[in-house]
């Protein structure tokens, strides 16, 4: 299992704000004292700007850059964000790369993307790498890639950017309501939104979760890219979910055992037992 990051992602931050340094240093220390998984410690790839552009128009690329101002009250302007940006897709395109020598990986990077659009950042989200890792997985020859999002808010940015798109599909599994308020329904031909109210039991989550995973098998991908959100964790201060650990682990060992390809990049989770539930499912990945 390589373990895809770079520490210098944990050099901004906002006070009180949820996505949090801590979220990766306390991962890096649960995952450097562990020993029942073998890390190889990997680092992000280089991006350049015409792969950034798969998934976002130039006119985001240079407002990211610049960040001149906050995108939001959730998404702000740090010092140098372009930067911690794209590194965070230089992982997704680590993994990538590892994918197609059927080698399994992890990014643990921030910021996270899902619900970054062609041209708008939000919700913590500045580049959208799983998008983007699913595009460039096409540009490379990969005939058909599915996006499984377990986060526990809608992936509205990857919708937006992969819906329509030929050869690939998205599934996303998420509370519903909670931000940002879309996934009620299935999108055009490719877009399949899987809603689930707050505190549903973790049993019925699991439900939900598997039929997602079906539904995903029937349009039988080449490569499946992550989005690896432990949000839906039942001490989450962000939402309203009822999972624990042992289901991340359980979520792990679905996806290893499609037995195909895969992409695993880190999107939210914001309690403090984050590194565990990633541990578990790292574990679940691995078969142990």
């Amino acid at each position: 299992m390589h373990l895809i990051t770079d520490e210098r992602c944990t050099g901004y931050e906002s006070y009180g704000h949820p996505e949090r340094p801590a979220r990766i240093t306390d991962t890096l220390t649960k995952l450097r004292e562990q020993e029942d998984i073998k890390l190889t410690w990997d680092k992000p790839v280089a991006v350049e700007d015409k792969v950034i552009h798969l998934a976002h128009t130039e006119a985001h690329l240079k407002r990211i850059t610049e960040a001149l101002y906050d995108f939001d009250g959730d998404t702000l302007a740090h010092k140098n964000i372009e930067q911690h940006a794209r590194r965070s897709v230089g992982a997704a395109l680590r993994g990538l790369e590892l994918s197609q020598k059927g080698e399994q990986s992890f990014s643990l990077m921030r910021p996270p993307g899902h619900h970054a659009t062609q041209d708008k950042a939000m919700g913590f989200c500045y580049f959208n790498q799983i998008a983007i890792a699913a595009l460039q997985a096409q540009k490379l020859g990969v005939k058909k890639v599915a996006v499984y999002d377990f986060d526990v808010h809608h992936g509205n940015g990857t919708e937006a950017i992969l819906l329509g798109k030929p050869n690939t599909a998205f599934y996303s599994i998420h509370q519903h309501p909670c931000y940002p308020g879309t996934g009620t329904k299935n999108v055009g031909e490719n877009c399949f939104n899987y809603p689930v109210a707050p505190y549903t039991k973790r049993e019925e989550w699991r439900k939900v979760l598997t039929k997602a995973l079906e539904e995903m098998g029937k349009f039988k991908p080449d490569l499946v890219c992550v989005s690896a959100g432990f949000d839906a964790y039942a001490h989450d201060p962000l939402a309203q979910g009822t999972l624990e650990e042992e289901d991340f682990h359980w979520m792990g060992e679905s996806i290893r055992k499609l037995g195909l390809p895969t992409v695993n990049v880190l999107e939210g989770g914001y309690s403090r037992d984050l590194p565990k539930l990633i541990f578990a499912y790292l574990k679940g990945l691995t078969g142990k």
